[in-house]
């Protein structure tokens, strides 16, 4: 590859006569406006570099440290070094156990409550607080939070745009300002830490996470990284600064890099590749004075090159000797959620190899209390030594003492705590939004609209908040939510309003409405909400249309009726969709906006904006349905528009049409298996081995077995035996609405070839009792061990038998070949949602043929 695309500069030492010196990166070059440069190359680095923290701490800090390390009891430093889920743990067992930090999970609230206020987060920050106040230590506890586009899990924060958005605007004083803004909205509830920034340098947007990532583009990263940290810290340099929280690099390393861009998969660059690419990020935020570095929960191997480290929570080259060692990391590594029970021979509340690995805090949501007792058993054994313990203590207090801490308040106390003012920064948000536009298409100068332009506004996402906020937004995956969840938001059909007036705008979601007579249609569609594992393609095409039939769908109805149509096009990665912008005059990547889609309307809108558009592609968007990975240093580039690629208002540039020929149903699948002739049993009154029925939820993803009762509970979802068919033969599956959870069935030995049931047109087929309806989005999915699977869905199956008697439901098993592996199948049926539902199961099983059944679904039905 050749890195002269990419850039930051590095402050290299001089060379010594007998060997290269280790280069040395500080603080990166200044732009004109007082911000990182994004530099227009960057020196290829043969060795891991030293990063200068600007932030040293004070005199006597550690001095200080070492006198509280001192007084320590082994059990005090242990609770110092676990951080339970706030669900999970009580004030009062933070003050027993002396525990020094807690967090909360996405889609997690004081008292389980969505809509809790700001005095809700506050009284539990408090709590918290006080708690750790009164123990023997008196060591202050702090509290992290996943704030990553704003404090995302708060109701009525203004959600700023996604990193992929942040991105396409090329502006390192926006990240800094809106990471500002975020410290000031997370101090506003009482929380000390933020989990952000992402810093993963995206090379296959198949990856759910590639909206959380800034750029494809490491020069970006870089700069961005740095000013990132610099927002959130405050400007940090001897303590963090008094409107700022702690930090968090993340994740260390190589996240962006997975093979087809699978969650928690493999990176399998080389060291070189290591340094050059994945590190840049971590560069500019260590030389910010970022106080802590969350690991990451992909591995790093390549067999041929020699590289073994496998999950890097359990590697001592990645954390003791590069990030530690060599990068003179001081503040404290992380680990991310029960990411110890990852590294092998390890369980979520054991693991020495990832503490003696360089692991410092422990995120260990569920098992503390187990995992604080083996712990402290281990160092007992001398599994650990006490050195260990000792420093991953030390770098706690490090950082615990420049953030203030042991001279601050009580978080209500505290610098904008329970500002209503700085949990909205609405104009900020909006600019933020304006920034990030990037123009694809405007045959015609379409754009901009005049200010009393007609229009008819089309599209499933035009009305739609949760869209186009999309993942890490309230709840995890950012599903479950309405406009309602979103008191301060503005949709993007409310902003063309405000822009156009009411009388201008008419909106019909499903396109039925006649165009003509209006000055533009503006369709609004893209992708839905998704998080990590849940957003992967890994197999499944990039194609959108074949993802999200129902907005070509749209499109078809009002496109070439003489009234131009105008795409804004929502999503969290660059997607195929040459046949969408086909049926634009003007297509707009939105990216995934935030709740200010007020910012979204004004750059349609002639005289909103001053500069018009100015966003540029910070990933490579594709020309066709299987091309990932696509960056500018891979071999044979040929992307539909380049990285940097975007139009700007009054360009005239016309794209021609573009070739619409459909991708695969899947991309890289493999024939062979013959042809299947049996049913499939899987769960008949009973398990039918291999697979075994089991219920996963927060309480433990990991699964609980159904024993032979036909029993299990969760508090998020429960089972009881019932009568489908016949006496005690069906699983009857309460989902309480507390929280997202599944039922499923999976060969927990391994995997299965069932290619031949696809070849042999089979239907997944089950008998069903729906007693109630799903209040959410509910789905039915397959897995090729996770985070490999595929789902549809089935919320208006479900909702449709609500109430009525057993029904046998058939679903061809060709509608799960979008990116599901049926070589390698562990799990056959698996049934999710995060809401109240109530359904009994029986008799499930795989049937050839079945597909070709009279009553089979039809695949556009589980949409």
């Amino acid at each position: 590859m050749s890195l002269s695309l990419l850039g930051a500069a590095a402050q290299a030492t001089p060379a010594q006569a007998d060997a290269p010196a280790q280069p040395v990166i500080g603080q990166p070059a200044k732009d004109k406006d007082g911000c990182a440069k994004i530099e227009k190359s960057l020196p290829t680095l043969a060795d891991w570099p030293k990063v200068d923290s600007r932030l040293k701490g004070k005199a006597g800090d550690e001095q200080r440290i070492a006198e509280i390390l001192k007084g320590m009891t082994l059990e005090e430093k242990v609770g110092q070094m676990t951080q339970p889920e706030i669900a999970a743990i009580t004030p009062d067992e933070v003050r027993q156990y002396a525990i020094g930090s807690v967090l909360n999970g996405g889609g997690s609230w004081p008292g389980g409550n969505k809509h809790a206020t700001q005095q809700d987060w506050l009284n539990l920050a408090d709590s918290y607080w006080n708690a750790s106040k009164t123990s023997r230590t008196k060591i202050p506890v702090i509290w992290g939070i996943d704030a990553v586009h704003g404090n995302n899990n708060v109701y009525g924060a203004t959600v700023f745009p996604h990193n992929i958005g942040l991105g396409a605007a090329h502006d390192p004083c926006l990240v800094r300002d809106v990471a500002g803004a975020t410290a000031r909205q997370i101090r506003a509830t009482g929380q000390d830490w933020a989990f952000s920034p992402t810093l993963a340098v995206v090379q296959d947007d198949r990856w759910g996470r590639t909206y959380e990532g800034f750029s494809e583009d490491p020069r970006i990263t870089r700069a961005y990284g740095f000013e990132a940290i610099n927002g959130l810290q405050d400007g940090a340099t001897k303590r963090i600064g008094y409107n700022g929280v702690i930090a968090t690099a993340k994740h260390f390393i190589g996240d962006g890099g997975t093979l087809k861009g699978q969650d928690q998969g493999v990176n399998p660059s080389s060291e070189a590749d290591m340094i050059n690419i994945h590190g840049q990020g971590y560069y500019g935020a260590l030389a910010a004075g970022s106080q802590t570095v969350m690991v990451s929960f992909n591995s790093w191997t390549n067999a041929d090159l020699g590289i073994n480290e496998g999950k890097l929570h359990g590697s001592d080259k990645a954390l003791n000797q590069i990030l530690k060692g060599k990068m003179g990391f001081d503040g404290l590594v992380v680990s991310d959620w029960n990411g110890i029970g990852q590294v092998t021979g390890c369980t979520n509340s054991s693991c020495p190899q990832a503490i003696n690995a360089g692991i410092d805090i422990v995120m260990v949501p569920n098992d503390w209390k187990a995992f604080i007792t083996n712990t402290v058993a281990q160092v007992q054994g001398g599994q650990i030594p006490m050195s260990r313990i000792d420093d991953a203590v030390t770098r706690i207090l490090r950082v615990k003492l420049r953030d203030g801490l042991f001279e601050s308040q009580k978080p209500s106390d505290r610098s904008y705590a329970n500002s209503d003012e700085a949990l909205k920064d609405n104009w900020l948000a909006r600019d933020a939004v304006r920034e990030s536009q990037t123009l694809l298409k405007n045959n015609g100068n379409v754009l901009p609209l005049k200010p009393a332009s007609k229009v008819l506004v089309v599209g499933k996402s035009a009305d739609n908040i949760q869209n186009q906020t999309g993942g890490w937004t309230l709840s995890w995956q950012g599903t479950g939510n309405t406009n309602a969840d979103f008191p301060n938001a503005t949709s993007i059909l409310t902003g063309l309003k405000q822009d156009l007036g009411d009388a201008n705008v008419t909106f019909d979601a499903t396109g039925t409405v006649d165009p003509k007579g209006f000055d533009a249609v503006i369709a609004v569609i893209g992708e839905t909400p998704y998080a990590e594992g849940v957003g992967d393609l890994t197999r499944k095409t990039l194609e959108a249309s074949r993802l999200y039939p129902e907005d070509l769908a749209v499109l078809d109805k009002v496109s070439g009726k003489g009234t131009p149509v105008v795409t804004v096009y929502v999503s969290g990665r660059p997607l195929y969709v040459n046949k969408e912008i086909n049926r634009s005059d003007a297509f707009v990547a939105a990216w995934l906006p935030g709740t200010e889609g007020g910012g979204v309307a004004d750059m349609l809108v002639k005289g909103k904006d001053g500069n018009g558009y100015q966003g540029t592609l910070s990933y490579s968007w594709p020309k066709s349905a299987c091309q990932s990975p696509l960056n500018p240093w891979t071999e044979g580039y040929d992307p539909l528009f380049k990285l940097g690629y975007g139009l700007k208002t009054g360009q005239r540039t016309t794209i021609g049409q573009l070739d619409e020929t459909p991708g695969p149903a899947a991309c890289g699948s493999t024939g062979g298996g013959g042809t299947a002739t049996e049913d499939l049993s899987i769960f008949d009154r009973t398990d039918v081995p291999p697979y075994t029925s089991q219920i996963g939820s927060a309480e433990n993803w990991g699964g609980t077995v159904i024993g032979p009762d036909g029993t299990a509970s969760h508090s998020e979802l429960n089972v009881v035996p019932t009568d489908v068919n016949v006496q005690g033969d069906g699983l009857k599956a309460t989902w309480t609405g507390t929280g997202a959870a599944q039922l499923y069935m999976q060969n927990t030995a391994g995997t299965n070839d069932l290619r031949g049931y696809l070849n042999a047109d089979a239907a997944l087929e089950f008998d069903t009792i729906v007693q109630q309806a799903p209040a959410n989005r509910t789905v039915i999915s397959m897995h090729c061990v996770y985070p490999c699977f595929s789902e549809v869905n089935a919320t208006k199956l479900f909702t449709d038998l609500a109430g009525g008697a057993k029904t046998t439901v058939k679903i061809p098993v060709s509608c799960f070949n979008n990116g599901l592996d049926f070589e390698h199948i562990n799990t056959p049926f698996l049934v999710y949602t995060d809401g109240a539902f109530q359904a009994s199961f029986a008799n499930v099983r795989w049937v050839p043929k079945g597909a070709q059944d009279p009553d089979a679904r039809p695949c556009s039905s589980l949409t």
